[in-house]
């Protein structure tokens, strides 16, 4: 960790070589940096890490009864989180049925929560924090579940409801407040 030294050189004008101190050695004469693509500095500069979860992934007890039917059974969690997000091609029954049997095979269970937590972090333009969709699935299943259950009942698709009852809630009920349709999802 001491000083940075080049090798000797000599003078051009042929007395003894001089030992340059803290400058390290360019052998092209190129600054590194051209090497990069011209889109290289900007993307670094305007890179856009999405908005932050309205709740954080160990805040489980703000939905306590979630929480305990996700400690029980959290395939069925994941059925009705899996609905919402696929807007009622998969069923939450389905969803369930295929996350059980990925259980026991190798606890594999958590490529599809990440599969699906990825697409609700696109969807939402939110931010892969604080681990990655594998990781956050693989390490704590539950709480990233929990988590995506309360994103989505944040953003007024309770998926307790199903996809049906969410259509229902925006068509019969969007004259209370807070029970406001999700426009986006309105298209099917």
């Amino acid at each position: 960790m001491g000083r940075v030294t080049t090798p000797q050189r000599e003078n051009p004008d042929g007395s003894s070589p001089v030992q340059q101190t803290g400058i390290p050695v360019q052998q092209t004469g190129v600054p590194m940096s051209q090497f990069a693509p011209p889109s290289y500095h900007q993307a670094n500069v305007n890179i856009s890490v999405g908005t932050p979860w309205r709740s954080g992934l160990f805040d489980c007890q703000e939905d306590q009864t979630n929480a305990v039917m996700t400690a029980i059974l959290p395939c069925v969690t994941f059925g009705q989180i899996a609905e919402v997000l696929d807007e009622g091609e998969m069923t939450c029954p389905l969803g369930s049925f295929i996350y059980l049997l990925m259980m026991p095979a190798l606890c594999s269970q958590w490529v599809m929560g990440s599969k699906y937590r990825e697409k609700m972090r696109r969807r939402f333009n939110l931010v892969e924090a604080p681990y990655s969709d594998c990781a956050t699935h693989v390490l704590c299943s539950c709480c990233s579940l929990c988590q995506e259950y309360r994103e989505l009942k944040a953003r007024n698709l309770d998926p307790s409801l199903g996809w049906n009852g969410i259509l229902a809630q925006g068509q019969y009920g969007s004259e209370a407040p807070g029970n406001a349709p999700p426009n986006q999802y309105m298209t099917k």
